[in-house]
């Protein structure tokens, strides 16, 4: 799909919604839709029926310390990976969902504070991407944040959302060899670290005035 193509396609004008209804509603909720959209040949696509996980939308945050080049990951069960048959305890970044209202920086910053026990002394935004389009609605919004590492330790989290999160610091090429060998196999962190990799002098040089 070419960029004229993408700007030809508008997201009210070429989607008919013929329906939409909750089939769950528990700890996340489930819509089923009805619709038919525009086809690149030009007309109408057949109606489809489809499900959409609604999960919320949420910030990733990659805690980097610039001063001693160390990257905080966090480490937590996550029942997902468990279902999918997979080692459950995931090695990630700082995440959270966003809750109506909120502003996603600030909510990034709770999250720091809540899973690594640290407040960003800097941070910026790298960009949003969606998790998995073809059946839920959620996008992420990713984040570098400053920290100092060397008082990031233990486990945090809170209880009563049932969070038991070992937080870790480690060298960038070490974060980079655990996504290699899939030590490091979900997604948003993956992504996150590879950005690093990728934008680390620059960002030494923005944080560190080098």
């Amino acid at each position: 799909m070419t960029e004229m193509d993408r700007d030809a396609m508008d997201r009210d004008r070429d989607v008919e919604i013929l329906s939409k209804e909750t089939v769950f509603k528990g700890y996340f909720q489930v819509d089923r839709y009805r619709l038919r959209h525009r086809t690149f040949a030009g007309g109408w696509s057949e109606e489809m029926v489809r499900e959409v996980f609604e999960r919320g939308h949420a910030v990733v945050v990659l805690l980097y310390d610039p001063d001693r080049d160390k990257v905080a990951l966090i480490e937590q069960f996550r029942p997902g990976a468990y279902a999918a048959g997979w080692h459950p305890w995931l090695v990630e970044c700082v995440a959270g969902i966003i809750e109506e209202g909120e502003h996603p920086d600030e909510v990034a910053r709770r999250e720091t504070r809540e899973e690594a026990g640290s407040d960003p002394t800097d941070m910026i935004h790298i960009g949003d991407y969606l998790v998995t389009a073809g059946g839920s609605s959620e996008s992420c919004k990713l984040y570098c944040a400053r920290v100092d590492s060397s008082i990031i330790a233990g486990t945090h989290g809170l209880a009563h959302e049932g969070e038991d999160i070992r937080v870790f610091v480690i060298d960038p090429a070490e974060a980079l060899a655990m996504c290699r060998d899939g030590r490091i196999n979900n997604a948003m962190a993956v992504l996150a670290i590879q950005w690093l990799i990728m934008e680390r002098d620059g960002l030494r040089a923005r944080w560190l005035g080098a």
